[in-house]
């Protein structure tokens, strides 16, 4: 039996969003389809391959899909409700009444017992729509859940791509202390030579030391460095990190994104894509239902309630029809006055709607932060970038220039000291600068919500509301 449904109809929040991206350029605007798979930018397989095994293994996204199994059982238990409930009942009893008591009479003292066994039913109308807006409330927590587990996988492939990148960029860290390690060495044997030969003083000797072994001293900071990437990957795979290796890199090490690596989302894309929006919007749908369940708690309910049953003193009389036993009929309850707690039970859950709503906003606010930042340093880097190749290139003349001429006896050793310091640093800094980049890419596809399938979520959300309908 269906009546009318109290408590608001909810209608989604709407927000005005910027046409625009403040620093997005022309000429990077690739099909949107990319945001699914945005890694496949990268065009590294040793990395799709990674990602690919996080997705089938990762701990913290098999939580999430065993959250969701959670919540569809207790979507159904809550839909539940609108159907009656029947429990089956039997029972034997054995009893003997006091000959003390007053008023009692010959043989009263006697034992009997009496052997029963019947059905009870028990039916609440839902007239005013109570347990209508729990079910809405638990299907839309169950849609949060969903959106949940989606941006855990977001995260997760950005974790993925973030630990890949940052390995790469300290082995590339460690191949350019590598190639300055050996040429700091051969720089000590040329002056030992030359010291020996009494065409340069033992200073010379004694700094090409000290310049090799401070190089020397970076090299375990870079490969603990190596060790703890390949260790974070190992956990996000699901696996331990002993033993763990990842395939072996291409030549450039880090993988450079393809030109216009940025996807053509609007600002209000940002409301569709983000899970985390998506569950912000889904917990305020949620949270208005309950404003219903709430008020229907002002209003009378009407159960039906039956008892067939049979009892007998003996078992074998049990199965008569004169040992039936039944009773059947309607009640009605209303709470008339509860001191104005039911109405302030009402308010209370309103003003959590409203709560939700402003931690929507709030969480539309923070992603769109979050995109405009990533995109910024990710321009910024870009720039910084091409002019630490420029660098580099320049100090790597000035140390083949500097050399020729200490060689030659035409400078002294000082200065092949800080134009071989300065070619490290810079190396260095470049080889960061180039995780740097594109760690704010993935930056970028994060705060986008890339890595996870619209049209599958959409399908997942449509058989859980068909579900719920049939049930």
């Amino acid at each position: 039996m269906v009546g009318c449904t109290v408590g608001p109809d909810y209608e989604p929040p709407t927000l005005e969003m910027p046409a625009a991206w403040t620093r997005l350029e022309e000429g990077l605007v690739p099909s949107e389809d990319v945001l699914k798979n945005w890694w496949t930018l990268l065009d590294d397989p040793v990395l799709e391959g990674l990602i690919e095994q996080a997705l089938d293994n990762n701990l913290t996204l098999q939580e999430s899909y065993l959250r969701i199994q959670e919540s569809r059982a207790l979507r159904d238990a809550v839909a539940g409700d609108r159907y009656p409930s029947v429990w089956a009942s039997g029972s034997y009893t054995r009893s003997r009444q006091s000959r003390n008591l007053p008023f009692a009479t010959e043989g009263s003292d006697r034992e009997h017992g009496v052997y029963s066994s019947g059905i009870d039913a028990f039916w609440e109308l839902d007239l005013f729509g109570g347990i209508r807006r729990s079910v809405e409330s638990a299907q839309a927590s169950l849609e949060a859940t969903i959106e949940a587990d989606r941006a855990v996988q977001v995260s997760l492939c950005a974790e993925v791509a973030a630990a890949y990148v940052e390995l790469r960029t300290s082995q590339l860290q460690l191949r350019y202390a590598l190639q300055n390690l050996q040429a700091q060495e051969g720089m000590l044997q040329l002056t030992y030579s030359r010291f020996e030969a009494g065409l340069a003083p033992e200073l010379d000797v004694a700094q090409a030391r000290q310049n090799l072994a401070n190089t020397e001293a970076e090299i375990p900071l870079l490969q603990l460095a190596e060790q703890q990437s390949k260790h974070r990957l190992a956990v996000l795979l699901g696996r331990f990190p002993r033993d763990f290796e990842v395939g072996a890199a291409r030549p450039d090490l880090i993988p450079i994104p393809a030109e216009g690596g940025l996807p053509p989302v609007v600002p209000a894309d940002l409301l569709r894509r983000r899970p985390d929006i998506r569950q912000a919007e889904r917990l305020l749908a949620a949270q208005s239902a309950r404003i219903g369940v709430a008020e229907a708690q002002l209003y009378p309910s009407l159960s039906l309630s039956g008892v067939f049953g049979l009892s007998s003193e003996y078992f074998s009389d049990l199965g008569r029809w004169s040992s039936r036993t039944f009773s059947l009929g309607p009640s009605i309850d209303w709470n008339l006055f509860a001191g104005g707690r039911l109405r302030r039970l009402v308010e209370a859950e309103t003003a959590r709607a409203e709560q939700f709503r402003k931690a929507y906003e709030q969480t539309v606010l923070t992603a769109a932060e979050e995109v405009e930042n990533a995109i910024a340093a990710y321009r910024q880097e870009q720039i910084r970038l091409l002019a630490l190749r420029r660098s580099v290139q320049a100090a790597e003349d000035t140390v083949r220039l500097v050399e020729t001429l200490y060689r030659s006896g035409l400078t002294d050793f000082q200065n092949v000291l800080d134009a071989q310091r300065t070619l490290y640093s810079q190396q260095d800094y470049l080889a960061v600068s180039e995780g740097t980049v594109v760690l704010d890419l993935i930056r970028i596809y994060k705060a986008l919500g890339g890595g996870w399938d619209a049209a599958q979520i959409e399908e997942q959300i449509s058989l859980s509301i068909s579900e719920e309908k049939q049930s």
